[in-house]
């Protein structure tokens, strides 16, 4: 297990490759303290003469252009893309199967007492970002796909690891700002050219009653490999489980691969098609368009509780392989995923899950990319403890060729606050208006096992088990 501890005081998650001269040199007016991290010495800013002062924006102590772009995100992120810079490619087949401790790999975030890296974590309501660990969720499954596919000598074969999907991201427990955590990564199931990868989050309770030892978040990432001269699939190392727990992995994560291809070809034949269920989902809309005046007061279109941004993949969030690191567009789509929750409940929500996410085409740099956001669906069978579903779009737009592709699409989901329901607010009902919009409501309904029943004149979902 490899584990990136703290090497700088003031920096708690960057490597010891990182220099604190790199970013504060001495000709700047300001210097960083190496014996107190919340300690900042600043000389004074009065000129002694009437000339202007001249600050170097920049460093005279470079980084290789490699380990660009790992400087603009977090430090997690950093630490791990500078380590894989320094493995050697080398041009050779599939080594022989690899036990998943080979790639097994640990972050550890010292929340507890580094300042600096609290703060960076830190969202207005004083609690933990959740954006910023999903992007470092990211990059520590592409460098544990990464080591899996390095060879025994340290050397690795030019590949394309690229984020196909995440499966799952569920929240189990509350995650502490103020707390050490640690993410560990580990490779649980390998096909010819994908492998599956599982992180999971653990807090330490640090006599903290309110905190227990197991895992607050587990997430499981599908990578693939392309050969980088071809973009053709290209086959990885195997996997070789040790012990019973990683045997056990592995069958479950090769049942969930068998039902993904299930449904695939469910959906390619057409069976997923249910015209009943579609018709009564649109009959509510209908009454919305044709009477509103009569519609439910407590149901609100689907159109009505969209956002979207624009904006252009600037180099800075680019990825070791020069294309747009996932890890900065679920971060993007998830702070905008809250936005939405956020403005149609009226209050802060809470992070629950994210539900699936499909990388279908990769973002370049240049790229006009644009999300878009909408609530699908909420659940009210539990009214003190409604859910919000929210999906997010992101669409690759090319003005000069006039085309617009889907790139990504996000689901997550949304709690909010008992305290605020009980002092009057109320979640409203989410009625697709168009066929399109059913369709992807029964899609994630599905995917989630839940089933349609009528409350209050309106078709709501609900757990399978509490139906029966």
């Amino acid at each position: 297990m490899k584990l990136l501890r703290n090497q700088k005081p003031c920096f708690s998650l960057l490597h010891h490759l990182l220099r604190l001269n790199s970013s504060c040199p001495s000709n700047h007016l300001s210097t960083v303290s190496t014996t107190d991290p919340t300690t900042t010495t600043t000389t004074s800013t009065t000129p002694t003469t009437s000339r202007s002062v001249l600050i170097d924006a920049g460093s005279s102590n470079r980084k290789p252009i490699s380990l660009w772009p790992g400087m603009f995100h977090s430090p997690a992120i950093y630490a791990l893309w500078e380590a894989r810079s320094f493995t050697l490619e080398k041009s050779n087949g599939p080594s022989l199967p690899k036990a998943p401790s080979r790639s097994r790999t640990t972050i550890f975030y010292n929340f507890s007492s580094d300042h600096m890296l609290r703060e960076q974590y830190r969202n207005p309501w004083n609690h933990i970002r959740m954006g910023k660990l999903v992007e470092d969720f990211d990059a520590l499954a592409g460098t544990v796909a990464f080591k899996h596919c390095s060879n025994e000598d340290g050397t690795a074969r030019p590949l394309l690891l690229v984020t196909a999907s995440v499966d799952k991201m569920v929240l189990k427990k509350p995650i502490h700002i103020d707390a050490d955590l640690t993410i560990v990564g580990a490779v649980t199931w390998v096909g010819r050219s994908s492998m599956e990868i599982q992180l999971e989050l653990i807090q330490s309770a640090q006599g903290n009653p309110n905190i227990s030892n197991s895992p607050a978040l587990v997430a499981k990432f599908t990578f693939v490999a392309r050969d980088s001269a071809t973009g053709k699939a290209a086959p990885i190392n195997q996997i070789s489980p040790e012990s019973e727990q990683e045997r056990l992995l592995w069958e479950e994560a090769e049942e969930r691969n068998q039902l993904r291809k299930r449904k695939n070809q469910e959906q390619k034949h057409g069976e997923c098609e249910d015209t009943s269920r579609l018709k009564a989902l649109l009959a509510e809309a209908r009454i919305f368009c044709d009477m509103p005046a009569l519609a439910n007061r407590d149901s609100i279109l689907m159109k009505d509780t969209c956002l979207q941004n624009s904006f252009i993949c600037q180099p800075q969030q680019r990825n070791i392989h020069g294309r747009i690191f996932g890890g900065f567009l679920m971060r993007r789509a998830f702070e905008l995923a809250f936005s939405t929750a956020y403005a149609f409940a009226g209050a802060a929500p809470h992070f629950l899950e994210v539900d699936h996410v499909d990388f279908l085409k990769p973002v370049d740099v240049g790229n006009f990319l644009r999300l878009k956001s909408c609530v699908l669906y909420t659940e009210l069978d539990n009214l003190s403890e409604p859910l919000v579903n929210v999906e997010v779009i992101a669409h690759v737009t090319k003005p000069e060729e006039r085309s617009s592709e889907v790139s990504n699409r996000f689901y997550f989901t949304f709690g909010v606050d008992p305290e605020t329901v009980k002092n009057g607010l109320r979640i409203q009902h989410v009625v697709p208006a168009i066929e399109e919009e059913a369709r992807k409501v029964l899609e994630r309904i599905d995917a989630e096992n839940l089933t349609l029943v009528k409350k209050d004149g309106s078709l709501q979902p609900v757990k399978e088990q509490e139906y029966t």
